[in-house]
């Protein structure tokens, strides 16, 4: 029976009650595919062109409010003949969403002004639909990624709302975004209400995920605004696995009719300690919030969604790359950096479609057979006893498991080990004597090993060339360990020959 071995903060790094908030799959009925086959020659193709309509109608209006500003115009909000405009800009906006399906919107709570609450918080961020909250509080201020504005025709609806703009990858884009909405925020009223979806990106409304503390920063009182979609068949969720944007934009033209649901809370006014940090405010704002929904709440970011990109550049999963990075970057320091490089090697170990890593994998990249001493060391990365490795999981081990064993002590008394003569470098008869002995590591498998360490190619490896190798699989660390280990309990037997001996006595 394996072990259940324990480690520092495990309790602290349990996988995520949602598993992947970024997938979304449509439940097909009979009725659906069938109301869908009418729809689709009949309404759909019809509510399509008046949709058009609609754009074609709002967006000269739009253009004509925002062009020919002079520079300190648009550092300020519309007024005058511009901002006379936006009663027609919002009513074409809004019979667009009225000809695609969303005939009525039901509300809860009240509103209140800029001067009580000069942000608006909406969650969950589930689609491209959620633009229709938007218009319904009248096209003001939002926080909206910068690739937005060059979007045909819809890039001029948003520099309608006068939006703050952040580039994802940008570092100074966002700092420069935090201290525009800090300066639109303090106007007291002078400038509309600032809405954001503080999570950053599109999720399947299971759980509400870490919310970006940019919104926060300025200290201001917040409304928390809770987005709802009560449709039987989910045809508004746009995720990063899943169905397309077109084909969810054509299956909701072929519903009869689309529910949403906008429920405004209580002003949530940050307490001295919310002022302090940014982070802790916006967290305290996600739980009223999920309360509200009755959801869970979860450490997945944006940065997840770029991990999920880039192992399925690698040909795995998407949802390989989910680890809640925000979590573990908290808990154990890794940068994304690092774990983008760890996606790779991860990438190097598994062949299987899963994601995942095997015993059999585990012991190949290794180059070691699979002996009992493996499996310790392998249990030991696999947290939920399932048999495999998954990403997060290899990314845990290497932090709790082999960063400690990864020491400059440890590695400075495995090369002495290996360095028996204490010529201060490792032959390759040196290494195979004590791998092959030891671990029953194939000769052939000890020369790759020892040719991809010898850095300089001199048929020696230095200590600095160890430390290397070492450092670039650290997995071998617990390796070093177990051997330490076996040496001192066995006496200067090689383990591999003591089993040899017991199985004979046997």
């Amino acid at each position: 029976m394996k072990r259940n071995i324990i480690y520092p903060r495990q309790d602290s790094l349990v996988s995520p009650v949602v598993e992947n908030p970024f997938v979304h799959r449509l439940n097909w009925t009979v009725y659906d595919y069938i109301k869908v086959a009418l729809m689709s020659i009949t309404i759909a193709p019809i509510r399509l062109i008046l949709v058009g309509i609609c754009l074609l109608s709002a967006w000269p209006l739009a253009a004509i409010a925002v062009g020919f500003r002079s520079e300190a115009d648009r550092n300020k909000p519309l007024e005058g003949w511009r901002n006379f405009l936006r009663p027609l800009v919002v009513f074409f906006c809004r019979a667009m969403f009225f000809m695609g399906g969303f005939h009525w919107i039901t509300v809860r709570g009240k509103r209140v002004t800029s001067k009580v609450a000069p942000i608006i918080a909406m969650a969950p961020h589930s689609s491209y639909f959620d633009a229709l909250p938007v218009v319904y509080l009248n096209l003001d201020t939002v926080v909206a990624k910068a690739e937005t504005d060059n979007v045909p025709l819809f890039g001029t609806l948003m520099q309608f709302t006068q939006p703050v703009y952040v580039k994802r990858e940008d570092p100074d884009s966002r700092i420069n975004t935090i201290k525009e909405i800090s300066r639109r925020a303090q106007t007291k009223g002078e400038w509309p209400q600032v809405i954001i979806f503080p999570e950053g990106t599109c999720t399947n409304r299971s759980c509400l995920i870490t919310f970006k503390p940019g919104a926060f920063y300025p200290g201001q009182p917040v409304q928390p605004v809770c987005i709802r979609y009560p449709n039987r068949f989910d045809t508004i969720t746009w995720t990063w696995e899943g169905p397309g944007a077109f084909t969810l934009l054509w299956l909701t033209l072929c519903q009869f009719h689309n529910y949403m649901e906008i429920e405004y809370l209580p002003v949530y006014y940050p307490t001295p300690e919310d002022k302090q940090d940014a982070k802790v405010f916006a967290n305290h704002v996600r739980e009223k919030m999920a309360e509200c929904l009755q959801c869970p709440i979860t450490d997945h970011t944006y940065d997840d969604c770029r991990l999920m990109v880039r192992a399925a550049k690698l040909n795995l999963p998407m949802a390989t790359g989910l680890v809640e990075f925000h979590k573990l970057h908290k808990k154990l320091g890794i940068s994304f950096a690092q774990m983008h490089d760890h996606l790779e090697k991860f990438r190097k170990i598994t062949d299987n479609k899963a994601g995942s890593i095997t015993i059999k994998e585990f012991a190949s990249y290794l180059r070691l057979p699979v002996s009992s001493t493996l499996q310790e060391i392998f249990d030991t990365y696999d947290r939920n006893n399932s048999g495999t490795i998954d990403f997060r999981e290899y990314i845990i081990g290497l932090s709790l498991v082999s960063g400690p064993a990864n020491t400059e002590d440890t590695i400075k008394l495995a090369f002495q080990l290996f360095d028996s003569e204490n010529n201060g470098y490792i032959t390759e008869d040196g290494l195979t004597t004590i791998l092959h002995n030891a671990f029953g590591m194939d000769k052939h498998d000890v020369h790759e090993l020892f040719e991809d360490a010898d850095k300089d190619k001199d048929g020696k490896i230095s200590y600095d060339e160890f430390e290397q190798q070492a450092a670039d699989k650290p997995d071998y660390a617990k390796i070093f360990v177990a051997y330490q280990n076996m040496v001192n309990k066995n006496g200067h037997q090689e383990p591999a020959q003591e089993e040899n001996q017991k199985a004979k006595t046997e």
